[in-house]
């Protein structure tokens, strides 16, 4: 058993930055994958990025490519999110997400993964 706690959400401009935090515990972050979700109102939740468990094997959903990276620290049991370059379309309920499957690219759906965090908000205005 793992939980999940999100940090780093709010309100930033277009153009800007934002860095979400995801803290575990429990059990070491290292025994998952780590991936990130988002939802939007209206809209079902959508894969933004998954990393290994050793941190060198990374994957992202298309429009998040080049601007986001995921990245995580085990002896912190984080994971990160830097969110560059933020558009209008990035506001979302942002969720991280522990899969205790083995393979990277079979953690870009929803149903890959265990465990979840409640989500902290990322509202970008134009």
């Amino acid at each position: 058993q793992v939980q999940l706690v999100e940090s780093g959400g709010g309100l930033v401009q277009a153009g800007g930055s934002l860095r979400l935090s995801c803290a575990t515990s429990g059990r070491t972050s290292s025994t998952y994958i780590m991936g990130w979700f988002r939802q939007a109102p209206g809209k079902e939740r959508e894969f933004v990025a998954t990393i290994s468990r050793s941190g060198g094997s990374t994957l992202y959903g298309d429009s998040v490519k080049g601007r986001f990276t995921i990245s995580r620290d085990n002896a912190k049991n984080t994971v990160y999110l830097q969110m560059n370059s933020l558009k209008t379309e990035d506001t979302a309920v942002y969720y991280c997400a522990a899969s205790r499957r083995y393979v990277v690219a079979a953690t870009t759906t929803l149903s890959a993964y265990d465990y979840w965090g409640q989500g902290t908000q990322v509202t970008v205005s134009s």
